[in-house]
């Protein structure tokens, strides 16, 4: 299997300059994925390199026009001989969670479809719905509006990259982490409370069970803790 390959489309490539730091930049540069970013307007066309347009209908904002993208998504497409991932950043997609994460860090290329003002004209959606090549997801980070899919972006290629063999130096932590802890009837939990030196910080003592040594008894305290963070979550 070659290495994974993510392609970011945007009209603010230097916003997506964060790609270059912490254990994404690192897996980066130890060539375990490959990233590249692609500014849309180098695929518009006229003088003013106009990548949107008023929207069919009426309303308020502007929408972003088909032809550029389409023409920035088949130059990435054809570099790659893969089955491509689009995926479109939008508030109605489908909310992003961990098990899609590691979904997607098992494919091995992926292109982001970073949307701006009232979204991707829906056309790009429909057409790429029907190339035999690509699937087509629509996703959300959350109930709320961003400016735009960057954030988005960054967000779910941390969560994707952070799974993928050789990134995170000890595979262990994440079994233990939040969203991929489960109990005994398989309910997906958020992770225990984590604690450091001192011993005593501001009047406030680690739990006595983390000191006693009894591994036993960690484990069962840390689901137990698991479970009643999970639960207040849910109240």
């Amino acid at each position: 299997m070659s290495k994974p390959r993510f392609d970011v489309i945007t009209i603010f490539p230097d916003y997506l300059a964060p790609l270059s730091l912490s254990l994404v930049g690192k897996a980066q540069e130890n060539e375990l994925i490959d990233i590249n970013v692609h500014d849309l307007r180098d695929f518009a066309t006229g003088v003013h390199k106009s990548v949107d347009d008023t929207p069919y209908g009426g309303g308020a904002g502007m929408v972003m026009a088909p032809e550029p993208w389409a023409s920035a998504i088949d130059s990435v497409a054809e570099k790659v001989d893969q089955p491509h991932e689009l995926i479109i950043l939008t508030p109605a997609g489908k909310k992003f969670d961990q098990a899609t994460a590691y979904e997607l860090a098992s494919k091995e290329h992926l292109i982001f479809a970073c949307g701006r003002y009232e979204g991707i004209d829906f056309r790009v959606t429909e057409h790429y719905r029907t190339q035999s090549t690509f699937t087509v997801r629509e996703i959300s980070i959350g109930d709320y509006v961003l400016n735009g899919g960057e954030v988005a972006a960054l967000v779910i290629l941390e969560a994707i990259i952070r799974l993928i063999p050789g990134v995170i130096g000890n595979p262990a932590s994440l079994e233990e982490e939040s969203h991929s802890i489960r109990n005994g009837s398989d309910q997906q939990l958020v992770e225990y409370p984590s604690y450091t030196k001192p011993q005593e910080w501001r009047g406030l003592e680690v739990p006595a069970v983390l000191l006693s040594g009894n591994h036993g008894e960690i484990a069962r305290w840390r689901t137990q803790q698991s479970e009643i963070r999970t639960k207040k979550l849910q109240e």
